[in-house]
């Protein structure tokens, strides 16, 4: 039973990635768009900002697992990040869909300075969301469950914002695109404040080495990383994962706009989000007959197989074929969803069992790293791929526009997935588990040293 978290634990927990994806969704879904077609930004100009901010933004990720590992409060490693960061990530999320006029160079400036701060930010608090899981329990399953609660409730987050952002603008907006992205994410922001303080004050941290106040140096982290195959396979599949993510998420609202002409249909088909939650709330079961790597690669053949419909319901120009497609995709995407984050947490076991470091917040980077790296390039990719077809915002696009559009929509994701199955081909973790024995072993071992 000293495994077992709460179901207000579990909630609480769960709340910290609703907070985080009321941001990460807006960035996600209509960053790309918001730029181009609302502030007026030159499309490749865009493209190479994704890249840019991202590639700087994602070498922070490691920094900050530093700083976690070497964090020690009363309060832990991981929960005093969701108090000293709630308010400035909020300010910062409302300052990047701000519209100020600066003309064309101070707009790009304002655009870059914003966006990089802000990815800094989700880093430093949705990173220690990350590592907290290490802590809150050492086992496995528990971890998966727990885990499945964060993505479930991550979800719903992500449903506000797939389902209710357009909405909101036209609301608040009252025909000022700028003035409606505004005031919606000033209300998703003050959301997001709240949620992170109520995941500070009922998470707990109970896993630990032997002595709890150890800080991890910087170069015995490293060493959790010698060896440790599976964080690797994790951190490349973390990047393709979110290429392909982004370029989908972030062309969605232009392939229903341009080459549909079914602008209205952009809530339902983002909406379809929710479906991830079955593939979620299926996942534990799935993990817990056929393994973990099996349910995620099980799911990832899914996620692009159903690319392979999308394709069917372009050329055939059929919205049901459309809608069923991104549907039966989320659920297979929910599995690997739902799973990468437990995964990474038992590579931290894999690392201290092999070195006698458990850097959690080092190796827990990774994903992080990962989003950050991945959104950058695929941000970036579609971006480009838009430029290079011609494309012009606002205007009815010639037939390069339309391909490059639907070549981010459909074909990006569908090579990023596959090169996601193939490296889960070599990920062999669950299939070691004497290490949890022993694991428990030299931590009971380095708590009676201290002790005596």
């Amino acid at each position: 039973m000293d495994n077992q978290v709460s179901w207000k634990e579990r909630i609480s927990y769960g709340l910290g990635d609703t907070a985080s994806n009321l941001v990460f969704q807006m960035i996600t879904m209509y960053l790309m768009f918001f730029y181009t077609d609302v502030y007026g930004l030159n499309v490749a100009a865009v493209g190479t900002l994704f890249l840019v901010a991202r590639v700087i933004d994602a070498f922070d990720s490691p920094i900050i697992g530093v700083i976690i590992d070497r964090t020690h409060t009363k309060w832990g490693k991981s929960r005093p990040f969701f108090l000293w960061l709630a308010i400035p990530f909020s300010i910062v999320a409302v300052l990047t869909f701000m519209t100020p006029d600066f003309g064309n160079t101070g707009k790009l400036v304002y655009a870059y300075f914003t966006y990089i701060v802000l990815g800094i930010l989700y880093a430093a608090i949705n990173l220690p969301l990350t590592s907290l899981l290490t802590s809150m329990t050492s086992n496995s399953q528990e971890r998966t469950v727990v885990n499945s609660v964060r993505m479930i409730f991550g979800q719903l987050g992500g449903l506000v914002v797939s389902i209710g952002v357009l909405p909101l603008v036209a609301v608040f907006g009252k025909g000022n695109q700028q003035q409606g992205f505004l005031w919606t994410m000033v209300l998703f922001a003050s959301i997001a404040v709240v949620l992170f303080f109520i995941t500070f004050a009922n998470t707990r941290e109970r896993v630990q080495m032997g002595d709890k106040n150890q800080v991890v140096p910087f170069k015995d982290g490293v060493k959790a990383l010698k060896g440790n195959l599976p964080w690797w396979i994790l951190l490349f599949m973390n990047v393709f994962f979110w290429v392909g993510m982004t370029s989908k998420g972030q062309s969605a609202v232009f392939y229903l706009k341009y080459n549909l002409g079914r602008e209205d249909l952009v809530p339902l088909v983002n909406g379809l989000n929710v479906i991830l939650l079955v593939g979620i709330a299926l996942m534990p079961m799935l993990a817990k007959r056929i393994g973990k790597r099996n349910t995620a690669l099980l799911g990832i053949a899914i996620g692009a197989a159903s690319q392979l419909f999308v394709y069917v319901a372009a050329v055939m120009s059929s919205i049901p074929i459309l809608i069923g497609a991104v549907a039966i995709g989320n659920v297979g995407i929910g599995f690997a969803v739902g799973l990468m984050y437990a995964m990474l947490a038992d590579t931290v076991d894999y690392g201290e069992w092999r070195s006698g470091i458990r850097a959690q917040g080092l190796l827990t980077a990774s994903s992080s790293f990962g989003v950050k790296f991945g959104m950058g390039i695929g941000g970036a990719v579609a971006a480009w791929v838009l430029a290079i077809g011609n494309y012009v915002p606002n205007q009815e696009q010639a037939d390069s526009g339309l391909a490059a559009i639907q070549f981010n929509f459909v074909w990006i994701p569908f090579i990023c997935f596959l090169i996601c199955a193939l490296l889960l081909l070599f990920y062999k973790l669950e299939f070691d588990q004497k290490m949890i024995g022993e694991l428990e072993t030299q931590r009971q071992s380095g708590a009676a040293s201290i002790q005596a």
